[in-house]
């Protein structure tokens, strides 16, 4: 066998390994991996109104007769 050809033959090897690796590695979606756990969000309490800023003093003009 010539050097050629065993240079080409452990080419081949090398490169199904680094394709494996890859796959294996890689970011290829959610094919043979197990599924991401899904967030459960706890249900909000009922939002409470705030209650009103206190205001000043109200003072109401009183008509003179």
């Amino acid at each position: 066998m010539s050097s050629e050809s065993v240079g080409g033959i452990f080419g081949a090897i090398v490169a199904a390994i680094v394709l494996a690796v890859a796959v294996v590695f890689g970011p290829i979606g959610q094919y043979g991996k197990p599924p991401k756990p899904v967030k459960v969000e706890p249900a909000a309490a009922p939002a409470v109104p705030a209650a009103p800023a206190p205001r000043g003093p109200v003072i109401k003009e009183v008509p003179n007769q």
